[in-house]
């Protein structure tokens, strides 16, 4: 793997292509683990079909922050339920971090995940431990704690993101009963995951 210092806008068009091609692939599967808030099994579709709409995005040749803000309103417009809608703020987040830029280092990412946290959070009135948004809390969490070190390793950062997301997602079910039960980690968190794995990829 080519070492990355810095992302483009046809590579953050690439990442988020890799992730929805991820999270269709992957979308049953992320169904079956659906039963918070309720169980109706379609947390994997909801998801897909969210981030799914920046397939009929044309971006190669824009800039960081116009490509993350044309995919922000895209994904925005075409939320479906709760995962939908966190992942949607998320994003719009992570494009207001971008704003003004052509390419982004890792102390820019950090500071996109934690904005996109800080929008994710809005969707839900009361969040509860153990879902989404806990994953995506974490990982903004460690992104600024470890950017310094990562400064320049883009490929190593988000792999230590995805570790910690993964971490993160395995102990879901000692933070909440119904998981715990169900013997199942939490559907958007694996979602969240998942869209990780294909923007790394």
């Amino acid at each position: 793997m080519t070492a990355t210092m810095t992302i483009s806008g046809a590579a953050f068009y690439e990442m988020l292509t890799s992730a929805a091609n991820s999270l269709e692939n992957n979308k049953e599967k992320i169904n079956d683990l659906n039963v918070f808030p309720v169980p109706d099994g379609d947390t994997g579709t909801n998801m897909s079909l969210t981030i799914g709409s920046v397939h009929e995005l044309k971006l190669p040749d824009e800039s960081l922050s116009t490509c993350a803000s044309k995919a922000a309103d895209a994904v925005l417009r075409s939320a479906r339920g709760n995962s939908g809608a966190i992942l949607a703020l998320f994003f719009r987040g992570f494009a207001k971090a971008t704003k003004g830029k052509d390419e982004a280092d890792v102390a820019t990412v950090a500071d996109a995940f934690t904005k996109g946290k800080e929008e994710a959070y809005k969707a839900v009135m009361n969040p509860a431990e153990g879902t989404i948004l806990t994953v995506i809390r974490r990982c903004a969490e460690e992104a600024e704690a470890i950017k310094e070190q990562y400064e320049g390793k883009m490929n190593e950062f988000f792999e230590y993101l995805l570790g910690i997301a993964e971490e993160t997602l395995d102990k879901t079910p000692e933070m909440l009963p119904v998981l715990k039960e169900a013997h199942v980690v939490d559907a958007g968190g694996c979602g969240f995951v998942t869209i990780l794995r294909g923007m790394i990829s």
